[in-house]
């Protein structure tokens, strides 16, 4: 099966480590994460050739290069200030953030330095389209023009953004157990509960079921079910009387969690002893 996806990365250097700006860095309290941030950072660059923002008006801030590094924040900024006086790091008037050794991690090394050139080029003309653009909006407004678009803007744009991603992972979630073998499951449950109705076809009722079960107890958990139904006197019909639990049955949320916590295991009675089960039991549970 073929990979589509396209795939970002570093190649870094085995002297990295011995540069002496990062010796310098993780000698600092703090510096390992530091370090580590800086890494990261370049790593969230990547896909931008050595350029962090959030989208393409929206520069990060420390609060959200604090999620997307998993740091605190007043160590993220810590670590900003330091990466600038380091040099690692140049932030521009608009908030866009540049590693400054990116093209030192990215591509081959003949042509390393046409790409150094290339990329420093590309960092001061945004510089000056900053400038062009800072003296345009003074002079119409005759006000200095706001570095950063309104908070309120910017929340909405952040909102936005987690939004799709959220719906991004509900729709995987949702591919992911609509796509499970309904066949498998009946053909697991037909060779297991060898003692309760066999299961002929699956419905779309049985689907969602199955799909919500899956998706809540796994694979493992369904077969466990499964298999404490069919040791089971009482939801075989062993117990002499004359009810048996269904697929249906079993699949249903409360039942289901009846069956695998243990609540239809046989008691130990003796001969000629009245069956007792070990919950209270309603046969008309039915989904």
């Amino acid at each position: 099966m073929s990979d589509n996806k396209k795939y970002y990365y570093l190649k870094l250097k085995d002297t990295h480590f011995d540069d002496e700006r990062i010796v310098v860095l993780e000698s600092l309290p703090d510096g390992i994460l530091y370090s580590n941030i800086y890494l990261k950072l370049c790593l969230k660059s990547v896909k931008r050739e050595g350029k962090l923002m959030f989208n393409d008006r929206i520069p990060y801030n420390s609060q959200i290069l604090a999620q997307v590094t998993r740091h605190p924040v007043g160590v993220v900024e810590k670590a900003i200030e330091i990466f600038k006086e380091f040099d690692l790091i140049e932030v521009l008037d608009n908030g866009a953030i540049y590693i400054n050794d990116i093209q030192n991690y990215i591509g081959t090394s003949s042509t390393e330095a046409d790409r150094k050139r290339v990329y420093r080029g590309k960092i001061d003309s945004e510089k000056q389209n900053l400038l062009e653009y800072g003296q345009m909006s003074g002079q119409m407004s005759g006000e200095c023009p706001d570095k950063y678009p309104p908070e309120k803007e910017i929340e909405k744009e952040i909102e936005k953004e987690i939004e799709k991603e959220t719906e991004l992972k509900k729709e995987k979630e949702l591919k992911k157990h609509s796509n499970c073998d309904h066949e498998k499951i009946k053909d697991m449950f037909n060779s297991i509960a060898v003692d309760l109705p066999k299961v002929k076809a699956i419905s779309e009722a049985r689907k969602k079921a199955i799909n919500a079960r899956v998706k809540e107890h796994g694979i493992d958990l369904i077969r466990e079910a499964f298999t404490n139904a069919q040791q089971s006197d009482f939801l075989t019909g062993r117990s002499g009387d004359g009810w048996k639990a269904s697929f249906d049955w079993i699949i249903n949320p409360n039942n289901f969690i009846k069956v695998i916590e243990g609540n239809y295991i046989n008691k130990n009675k003796k001969e000629n002893e009245p069956y007792v089960y070990n919950n209270d039991f309603d046969p008309n549970d039915s989904l």
